[in-house]
């Protein structure tokens, strides 16, 4: 094949990959958002519905735009920021109202009530977007003026009740989102423990920067797990259909703290790792122990799926707990190396708590030094 021919075939694949990853990305972006685009369209669509034919509303166009407004395309729409973002918006649309009554409508009025809205907004919320939606709501009201007065602020409040009412009959943060996020977590809790594993055994002060850098990363994905959970234990808490859930959801809430406090404790771990790999020595023991506690912390992931796998991450995990002594297990061990050991015990203590065990009992596991 000529460089020409070799150039011209990877001028082709290239391309194409990108396209089917970009492809994919996007139905993949749109996949997730069928639950949010259902809450939209149902509760913009009966708020208006309910307005227009029930109270016969001549335009009510508030009671959709406030549905759309509080709900959005956001993946974690709780029900209390649902509602401060609706509180928000009446709030603007309440000033709106007061400024037509008061002074009519009118360029300078639009500029009076902006201002107003703006300042008692953000005097009443420190969230941007709450200052935002009540300022876009309360310029709705005072352009689009029909009907009675204060007309649009009942408008409002029919779509602010939409949003929350749909909020509860068609959740939004479903059990496999959460799930997937706790995948990353252990995902990315078991890449840095490998990259440490590996610098451990062949005395690699790079490889030990890269697990540090690794485990120090690991925050990000506990706050993903965290804002999805909490999400939606918020929902399971106001959903009909989700009350089966929240015992489930209460037991991974247990799970998410003690592996927080994990993540935590890797990083020490890591530090003193890379602090040993200087001289180059492999460390064989301390390698071995905390693969180990790697193991355990993937039986605790299957745990998640199927609470009857919790006792066999406990077990697993209280064999090697009773073990970690540092004086016992390296007996001729340097300082360096017994402190490392020694760093184990607290991260194999969360780890029991992960699987299920009071924290006592854990701590209760180790060998006394």
């Amino acid at each position: 094949m000529t460089n020409d021919e070799s150039s011209t075939t990877v001028g082709v694949v290239v391309p194409r990959s990108r396209l089917r990853s970009t492809l994919s990305r996007r139905v993949v972006r749109v996949r997730e958002s069928i639950p949010a685009i259902a809450q939209i369209v149902v509760a913009a669509t009966a708020a208006y519905a309910f307005a227009h034919f029930v109270l016969g509303h001549p335009v009510p166009l508030l009671a959709a735009t406030v549905t759309v407004s509080s709900l959005g395309l956001v993946r974690d729409a709780r029900p209390w920021r649902v509602a401060e973002t609706v509180v928000g918006m009446l709030v603007g649309i309440l000033i709106a109202e007061v400024v037509l009554v008061t002074v009519g409508s009118g360029w300078w009025q639009i500029a009076v009530a902006m201002t107003v809205t703006l300042v008692i907004a953000r005097f009443l919320s420190p969230q941007p977007g709450f200052a935002l939606a009540a300022v876009v709501q309360s310029l709705i009201a005072l352009v689009v003026v029909t009907g009675a007065p204060f007309l649009r602020l009942a408008d409002g409040a029919i779509g602010g009740v939409a949003a929350l009412i749909v909020t509860a009959l068609i959740p939004r943060t479903l059990r496999r989102t959460e799930l997937r996020d706790a995948d990353e977590l252990f995902d990315a809790f078991d890449v840095a423990v490998e990259t440490i594993v590996r610098a451990l055994r062949r005395g690699d002060r790079a490889r030990a920067e890269r697990g540090l850098e690794r485990a120090r990363s690991l925050q990000t994905y506990v706050d993903a797990w965290s804002g999805s959970l909490e999400s939606g234990r918020e929902v399971a808490r106001i959903s009909p259909f989700l009350r089966r859930q929240r015992t489930e959801l209460q037991r991974h809430e247990r799970v998410r703290a003690a592996l927080d406090l994990a993540t935590r404790n890797l990083r020490v771990v890591a530090r003193r790792a890379a602090y040993l790999c200087a001289d180059g020595e492999s460390r064989p023991v301390p390698a071995d122990l905390l693969a180990e506690l790697s193991r355990g912390a993937q039986l605790v992931r299957d745990g998640l799926d199927d609470i009857s796998l919790e006792p066999v991450a406990r077990d697993t995990l209280a064999a090697i707990t009773r073990r970690l002594d540092p004086a016992a297990i390296l007996p001729d061990g340097r300082v360096g190396e017994l402190n490392l050991i020694a760093a184990l015990r607290p991260l194999a203590v969360d780890l029991l708590v992960a699987a299920g065990m009071p924290s006592a009992d854990a701590r209760a596991l180790l060998p006394r030094i």
